[in-house]
């Protein structure tokens, strides 16, 4: 196997093919200036694959069927997932003070509550709103709860699948009264309580694609994934995600994001410093319907 060379920088048409892949699979912007992003990230496939450099793989890549495996690896290593623990820890509390006692108010009736972590990386995030359900709201263990977290990476959903984190990973956000009670040594990691996991479904989900067999939801996280979409893009799924929300649901969106100039089917409402997007159109009997 040939181990890649340090590569100075990546020739353009080498990096155009890549920015058109990651734009038609995943509506993704690679802008020009990011030649150093794509090769810090596709050294290690270059590797794998006894490629001697990045454009090596590219050149790879263009003798492959568009459809296969080798390029959604690509895709999957492009793709950035950063997240932590009840990350921007604001969010969470208007979500405990606010957000799932108005809901829970509003679905009295019906019992249900839907939950969607779009874009959820290696799952961080849907394990924080899980646990707080837990902690606060001991009342939801007898509701039909659905919490589902998808992103684009198969990569990172097995890893949210096994719920296991290093301690730099548990140490970004997550409180130490919360990893004593719902977490347990697994060797050099940590591995979060079975009764947790059980709480969340994980699925593979592109955004830009169709949203089929999805239920309706009272509650959606979907932070930092629309900056890396065009405009367009950008439309396309807030205008489906104003008709996948329940009337009165909640939309969260990440602190640079927003749906100004791309929608005009919500209307934002601060909770202190966090911003929340409801739909425009109102249930005026104030239930569970759409």
């Amino acid at each position: 196997m040939i181990a890649p060379t340090d590569e100075p920088t990546l020739p353009a048409p080498d990096f155009a093919y890549l920015a058109d892949l990651l734009r038609d699979r995943a509506a993704i912007v690679l802008e020009p200036g990011k030649e150093y992003l794509a090769l810090s990230r596709l050294h290690p496939l270059a590797r794998e694959t006894g490629c001697a450099s990045v454009a090596a793989l590219v050149d790879l890549l263009r003798l492959e069927p568009v459809d296969s495996p080798m390029h959604e690896r690509v895709v999957d290593a492009l793709t950035t997932n950063e997240t932590t623990f009840f990350r921007d820890i604001s969010p969470f509390e208007s979500l405990r003070t606010t957000v799932l006692p108005e809901l829970i108010e509003r679905r009295a009736r019906t019992r249900t509550l839907a939950i969607w972590s779009a874009g959820c990386s290696t799952g961080q995030e849907p394990y924080s709103i899980a646990m707080s359900i837990r902690e606060h709201f001991p009342e939801l263990a007898t509701w039909k709860l659905t919490i589902l977290g998808t992103d684009i990476s198969p990569t990172v959903l097995e890893r949210a699948r096994r719920g296991r984190y290093g301690q730099l990973e548990v140490n970004r956000g997550l409180p130490a009264h919360l990893l004593v009670r719902h977490f347990t040594r697994a060797g050099m990691e940590w591995e979060i309580e079975e009764s947790i996991r059980r709480m969340i479904r994980f699925q593979r989900r592109n955004l830009i694609n169709e949203w089929s067999g999805l239920p309706p939801f009272d509650l959606v996280f979907m932070r930092n994934v629309m900056i890396y979409f065009d405009v367009e893009a950008k439309r396309q799924v807030l205008a489906r995600m104003a008709q996948q929300l329940t009337a009165n649901g909640y939309l969260l969106l990440g602190a640079s994001e927003t749906t100004y100039n791309l929608s005009d089917q919500y209307d934002r409402q601060s909770d202190g410093r966090t911003a929340w997007y409801r739909p425009t159109r109102i249930d005026p009997f104030g239930g569970a319907g759409r």
